[in-house]
């Protein structure tokens, strides 16, 4: 029988579905800001994040699910709400890895 702790011993840029990326963002989210958020919170309207937040974001996003973020992806916009950044971080995913969704 194995653990369902394993799911947390997978490097996050291996073929992450949506709900593994959406747990690690809230958990870094929570750990980083001491606040609980929802996914669809805004973290800039509603928490009073800073740019430099969403720059911090953007570092931690890259490392963790091996990705880049670059050009028109670097919008605030993308950055406002955990499913928001799910589903870029998925995207960006597939598109560099051909990774099944």
């Amino acid at each position: 029988m194995t653990a369902p702790a394993n799911e947390d011993a997978r490097p996050f840029g291996t073929a992450d579905d949506a709900d593994t990326v959406r747990k690690e963002l809230l958990r870094f989210l929570e750990s980083r800001t001491r606040t609980s958020w929802l996914p669809e919170t805004d973290l800039f309207a509603d928490g009073g994040q800073s740019s430099l937040f969403a720059m911090e974001l953007v570092v931690h996003l890259e490392k963790s699910f091996g990705i880049s973020i670059r050009g028109t992806d670097l919008r605030l916009d993308n950055f406002r709400t955990v499913t928001v950044m799910t589903a870029m971080v998925r995207r960006l995913q597939l598109a560099a890895g051909g990774q099944d969704g």
